[in-house]
């Protein structure tokens, strides 16, 4: 059974850092690509990173590009956001999110979701 666990969240002033982390288990990590995703309420879910199984290639969206940086340590099962230069409009829930991407499965597995709150 495919289990994410989201932690790291909290409030912040505009301009600090947090770093989120995401524990896996249930499934073959290190076959599995993953990302992050938050959500305002009332707003769709963005995906703001994502990477491949090896970790070699990431991808951003361009509101969090050059502020964030997702990693994963496939020996342990985790996934990590490095947050930066946070501004009230990065405030949401932030979920990390899974799938057997190589067999066209997508994201289809979420967390339960970490909330991240940034005050100006």
């Amino acid at each position: 059974q495919v289990k994410l666990v989201e932690s790291g969240g909290g409030t912040v002033q505009a301009g600090g850092s947090l770093r989120l982390s995401c524990a896996a288990s249930g499934f073959p990590f290190r076959r599995y690509c993953t990302a992050w995703f938050r959500q305002v309420p009332g707003k769709e879910r963005e995906r703001v990173a994502d990477i491949v199984v090896g970790g070699d290639i990431t991808r951003y969206s361009d509101s969090v590009k050059g502020r964030f940086a997702i990693s994963r340590d496939n020996a342990n099962y985790m996934l990590y956001l490095q947050m930066n230069s946070l501004t009230p409009e990065d405030t949401a829930i932030y979920y990390c999110a899974t799938g057997d991407c190589a067999r066209g499965e997508g994201y289809v597995y979420y967390g339960q979701g970490t909330q991240v709150n940034v005050s100006s």
